[in-house]
């Protein structure tokens, strides 16, 4: 899992104030198995957690970890979306991707792709010819996040994010990397803007340690394990890789990794986000987010008449050896 690393020795620290409350543990859950796009392998990170919970996040996949062979890497073809936010992460491949708007890129390691679906847009994401070719390690994340009602039929935008962009601090001790994605952990931001408040992070914990990461206390807390084995929250619930803890009520989140790990991994890898709850109405059809059954059934047949633009001439298409 390369993604982007540094030497903690150098890096700023965040610190947890005197008299702040550890975040308790409301759930563990554990993430199943599906496959997505043309075929390649996630887990649903965000099954059996109440919506409520949720918010205002609508739905994520972890993709993969897989080791392809040459001829296996997929993707996903042309498709639709409306309504929301996609935030797609990536640790290990890389991925191109083109919008109908004129947004597009290469997803490299530790890089992201921010697009702001708003009014409608169609996109693909699929790896490139070569890595198509030789195979290899796969590993990523997409988030989706909702976007307020006034904005759901905001202009579409796209943030190609690498890695160097990303705000990396440690805690305390310096016993793990914390890479800011989007938002802020105090005053550290990150590269990606949003139309909603939230924090997206990358943390890997050194085996053994411990991390305090101080949290904003009208946030919600999620605390998805890509990759390791450890402990979360004041009494120590055991997480490994593949679930997800529910935090709720405190002002920072502690997170322990056991002191054996994988030998193929550096030590526990967490995804953590959080952000303000919209606490609107959402009525979800596929790749439409929106308020209401109308306003989805308004969005398929504006996509059907092609009204979230065209693919373009010069369209990336999915490589099939």
């Amino acid at each position: 899992m390369p993604a982007v690393t540094a030497d903690t020795l150098t890096l700023p620290r965040v610190f947890v104030a005197p008299g702040a409350q550890p975040r308790s543990v409301k759930m563990i859950t554990n993430a199943p198995q599906a496959y997505e796009g043309e075929g390649f392998p996630v887990r649903r990170a965000f099954a059996g957690i109440p919506n409520a919970d949720l918010d205002p996040f609508i739905h994520m996949d972890q993709m993969g970890e897989v080791e392809y062979l040459p001829g296996e890497p997929k993707g996903t073809p042309w498709h639709p979306h409306r309504g929301f936010e996609t935030f797609t992460y990536l640790m290990d491949g890389r991925f191109l991707h083109q919008d109908s708007h004129g947004g597009g890129g290469t997803i490299k390691e530790g890089g992201t792709q921010y697009m702001t679906a708003g009014d409608g847009i169609l996109h693909i994401e699929t790896p490139p010819e070569d890595l198509v070719m030789s195979g290899g390690t796969f590993h990523g994340v997409q988030l989706w996040i909702n976007l307020p009602k006034e904005k759901k039929r905001i202009q579409p935008a796209y943030q190609d994010l690498q890695g160097q962009d990303s705000a990396m601090v440690t805690t305390q001790d310096g016993g793990a990397l914390i890479r800011v994605l989007a938002g802020q952990i105090e005053d550290h931001s990150g590269p990606g803007i949003s139309h909603t408040p939230i924090t997206i992070t990358h943390i890997t914990i050194a085996p053994g340690a411990r991390a305090e990461i101080p949290w904003r206390s009208d946030f919600n807390a999620l605390a998805y394990v890509l990759n390791g084995s450890g402990t979360v929250g004041p009494a120590n619930h055991p997480i490994q890789t593949g679930q997800m803890a529910v935090l709720v009520n405190g002002d920072y989140i502690s997170i322990q990794a056991n002191q054996i790990q994988e030998s193929r991994h550096d030590g526990l890898d967490i995804f953590l986000i959080g952000g303000i709850a919209l606490r609107e109405l959402v009525f979800q059809y596929g790749p439409f987010v929106m308020s209401t059954k109308e306003e989805v059934m308004q969005a398929m047949e504006d996509y059907q008449k092609g009204r979230f633009g065209h693919i373009p001439v010069d369209a990336i298409m999915p490589h099939r050896p």
